[in-house]
Order: C-alpha cells, then structure tokens, then sequence
C-alpha cells in the first residue's frame, strides 16, 4: 500500500484555524516552541522532525492521538498559505505508511501503541480533505486497520473494540460513502463476531450490538436505543 501525496492546490479544511489549545504540553519546552512555531510558520522549521514529533507522541499517548489531526491540518493549512507546499504532509503520509507495514509487529509489542495508531490515522483520515473529499490514499489503510480490530483475536480485547467502535462513530459513514463495499465486509466480520463468537465478553458483545444498530440506522441511533446503551454502558 503506497500513500501518495498529491498536490494541494484543491485542499479543503474541515475546521477554521485556531490557536487554541493542542494538548502540547506534555512536550518539553524546546518542543512545544518547535510546534507553536510549525502551527503559524511552516517554512522556518524542519518539517520532517515536526511530523516525527507529532507521530512519535500519538503511538504512546491515546489522548493526543485523539487530537493530532487538529495540529497536523492546521500545519499543512499553513503551509498551503504560505508557500503553496506539501512538504509536512508527505513527511506525514510517509510516516503513517512506514508505521502501517509495521501495524502486527506493532500489535504484538504493544496493543496501547496499535490502538494508539490506528486513532491517529483515522482522526488524520477525519481532518484533512482534498477538494471537500477524505484523502484516497487513506481509504484502504483506514479499512485495512478496522478489519483487523474486527477478527476474531481482536474481538476478544475490549480495548480493541472499543477503539473500532469509536472510530467508527467518528468516520464510518464517510468511509462507507467511499467504499461501500468494503463497509459491507467489515460488518460481515462483526456481525458474526456478535452471533457466532462465545469468548468476548458482555461490553464488547454491547459494543458491538451498539454499532450494528448504529449503521443499520443511517449511521445514527434512536433516542430510546442511544438512552438504551448508554445507560447500560455507564452501569
């Protein structure tokens, strides 16, 4: 799977550039005046480094992989207005596909750092659109990590299926607007995880229920069914 970088000519951002807060402060000092400066300069700062940065941090901090595609947009959104460039955002897709061949090593090391990962390509598949559409070299990776979240090994972790259940709150109906089929399969698999699969346990087995509803609704839940299970989840 290659990610390509086309240009950014068509690039559309989801969301209006902020200065707001972008939960660096768990970066040292050095690096946050490093980010600070990428996030309204581009052009002065190595690029390459930032992008690393900001990938190095999301593998290991779950709360900042939830959040990265806010600083990733709005560095490239400020490169596109400075120089018309591209620089950041193939160091980026680089990164995201030298750490997508490595996703089962990843797994096997450490299932925070692969459900960490699989967070951040999806909220970068979530921000940054080219010409109003999700970017295609994400599509595949993107399906390519929740098809993993959905065997039978995963479905066993609620860790994972929480995280594939979240993802999919957040992206599925863009993902299935771009591939349907796709979507299709990947529910396939959860279907019968929810039916056939006896080892997951109770949450997992409500996650999964939630999310076939959530899909078999357009993509959204009655009030009865959202009070239903989340009334059951908080319990």
């Amino acid at each position: 799977m290659i990610f390509t970088a086309s240009r950014l000519s068509g690039v559309i951002f989801i969301m209006e550039n902020s200065t707001e807060d972008y939960r660096i402060q768990s970066f040292d000092l050095d690096t946050q005046a490093l980010l600070k400066t990428a996030l309204k300069d581009p052009g002065s700062v190595n690029l390459e480094k930032v992008s690393n940065i900001i990938v190095d941090q999301s593998l290991k901090d779950q709360i900042f992989s939830k959040e990265a595609g806010r600083i990733c947009y709005t560095i490239v959104q400020a490169e596109v207005k400075q120089s018309n460039g591209n620089v950041f955002r193939r160091n980026l897709l680089n990164r995201l596909q030298q750490e997508f061949k490595d996703r089962e090593e990843t797994r096997r090391r450490s299932l925070q750092e692969w459900v960490c990962y699989v967070t951040f390509i999806c909220n970068i598949f979530d921000y940054l659109k080219v010409n109003n559409m999700p970017m295609v070299a994400l599509v595949h990776p993107v399906y390519d990590c929740l098809m993993r979240l959905a065997q039978p090994d995963a479905l066993m972790n609620e860790e994972e299926v929480d995280c594939m259940v979240m993802q999919l709150h957040r992206i599925g109906e863009q993902l299935e607007k771009v591939n349907a089929q796709r979507m299709d399969e990947l529910f396939f698999l959860l279907r019968d995880g929810f039916l056939l699969q006896e080892r997951i346990t109770s949450m997992s087995r409500l996650l999964l229920l939630e999310i076939l509803e959530f899909r078999a609704g357009g993509w959204m839940l009655s009030s009865t069914a959202h009070k239903y299970y989340y009334s059951e989840i908080a319990d």
